[in-house]
């Protein structure tokens, strides 16, 4: 495992390995994964899941909740088997590699009462394209775009169920309105600012399948304080 690192989370109860070189999660992930709420016995789908870490998370904190993973990448979808059976949830957490947008929902047992996902967040023709090309998938919409996320989550959803993502606050009309186009409501927003006083960098969604209009404005989350290290809201994500 040299070309590998590895990080913990609660307090070292559960680790996550990470290619030194290839595609690193961020702490969008932790902070995603941490909205999740699902009630016991609860089914997840994880589209997009790199190395596996919103799975393992949910997954450890939910422990009668069910999860199957997607990950079109090869690379990636070896390492998340890996991370999957590092923490023994192999009966918990199940995994596909995929390509989501034509993966059968019978496939992976949908419906879902949550379907998550940490897409790409850039469009295709924006910005510096990654040379890496395990990073350039992970980061651009040159796969998958926002409109097919979203019919993806709509056909793996069951009527009331979930779908949570985040998103580039830059881009937050794109995702809202894809959402309600495909009948998915937006229900729960949260601001992610990286420091108090600046502008919102990324915006956490929960939408719900055939639901009706009301939306629910949660207070801003600040990533780091005045000290540079994390808020003591995000350093409980990552221990409790």
């Amino acid at each position: 495992m040299d070309d590998r690192s590895s990080d913990t989370f609660f307090n070292g109860r559960l680790i996550v390995h990470q290619l030194r070189n290839g595609y690193r999660f961020s702490i969008d992930a932790v902070l995603l994964a941490a909205t999740i709420t699902p009630r016991p016995g609860d089914r997840m789908l994880d589209l997009g899941t790199g190395c596996g870490v919103i799975s393992l998370i949910v997954a450890f904190r939910h422990p009668t909740v069910q999860i199957h993973a997607v990950e079109i990448q090869e690379s990636l979808a070896d390492l998340a088997r890996t991370n999957i059976a590092a923490n023994h949830l192999d009966q918990r957490i199940s995994l596909s590699q995929a390509d989501m947008r034509h993966l059968p929902a019978g496939q992976v047992g949908a419906p879902f009462d949550w379907v998550v996902s940490n897409p790409p967040y850039r469009a295709s023709c924006t910005g510096r394209v990654n040379p890496d090309n395990q990073k350039a998938l992970a980061r651009h919409e040159i796969m998958l775009d926002v409109t097919q996320l979203i019919a993806t989550a709509k056909r793996m959803l069951r009527t009331g169920g979930r779908l949570a993502t985040i998103f580039p606050a830059a881009r937050a009309v794109d995702l809202l309105w894809q959402m309600r186009s495909a009948g998915l409501e937006p229900k729960w927003l949260q601001a992610v600012h990286s420091r108090e006083g600046e502008e919102a960098r990324l915006l956490m969604v929960h939408a719900i399948k055939a639901a009706r209009p009301g939306l629910i404005w949660a207070p801003p989350l600040m990533v780091y304080g005045e000290d540079g290290g994390y808020t003591p809201a995000v350093q409980k994500m990552m221990t409790a």
